[in-house]
């Protein structure tokens, strides 16, 4: 796989949603599905074994549901992004999705070009929503508990570069690039930071960065 591609995987119980998905990212030079799991159990293997960029996540599927699956996947230190898409617009589902770590929130009857376009907004490091989604309720409940300051003392100087630049919306691929070092020890970094700092995403490892730099300004 080429190094300029990102990474997806790709799970839900529907072989044929599936199948809609990989054909829709079909023609984007920049996006490769690398892996589908028809289950959560299936996705905690193959999320361990090939670290995606991006894992795209149903919530309502038999057995283990995407809730359960996306609380799993963060709990085993997984930091790839992770987007619900699933069918439900309920607050609640929202509101525990946004809480368990999920990096957005997309429904499955959105237009197809806009479905594409979240999904690649959401490999470069940006938050999505869909419009039926309430944007306000999710950005309120993305942040973080107050923790002192003297967090952020623990980590090093170098996942305190990556820290500041997740911040500023960057991609693990672009975070290499930037500090010329390969996707791996940037994946490796964002775990320890994550651990480090108690918190479950990336979003949320944004939001605490941006809220300290305001309280130090």
């Amino acid at each position: 796989m080429s190094n300029d591609k990102f990474s997806v995987m790709l799970v839900d119980d529907h072989p044929l949603l599936r199948k809609g998905l990989r054909q829709l990212m079909a023609y984007e030079d920049d996006l490769e599905v690398v892996a589908e799991a028809s289950s959560g159990a299936d996705a905690l293997v193959l999320a361990s074994e090939l670290d995606p960029d991006l894992i795209i996540l149903d919530l309502n599927m038999q057995g283990m549901d995407g809730h359960e699956t996306l609380r799993r996947l963060r709990d085993d230190g997984v930091t790839s992004r992770i987007v619900m898409l699933t069918v439900s617009d309920s607050n609640d589902d929202v509101i525990k999705a946004i809480s368990l770590g999920a990096d957005g929130y997309l429904l499955k009857d959105s237009d197809p070009d806009e479905l594409l376009e979240q999904i690649k907004r959401a490999v470069h490091g940006k938050m999505v929503l869909s419009d039926a989604v309430n944007a306000a309720l999710a950005d309120a409940i993305r942040r973080p508990v107050e923790k002192p300051a003297s967090d952020i003392s623990t980590l090093t100087n170098r996942e305190l570069e990556i820290l500041e630049l997740i911040a500023k919306g960057l991609s693990n691929k672009l975070i290499a690039r930037e500090l010329d070092i390969s996707d791996g020890t940037v994946k490796v970094h964002v775990k320890h930071l994550l651990k480090k700092l108690n918190l479950r995403s990336r979003v949320e490892a944004a939001v605490w960065m941006v809220n300290f730099q305001g309280k130090q300004a």
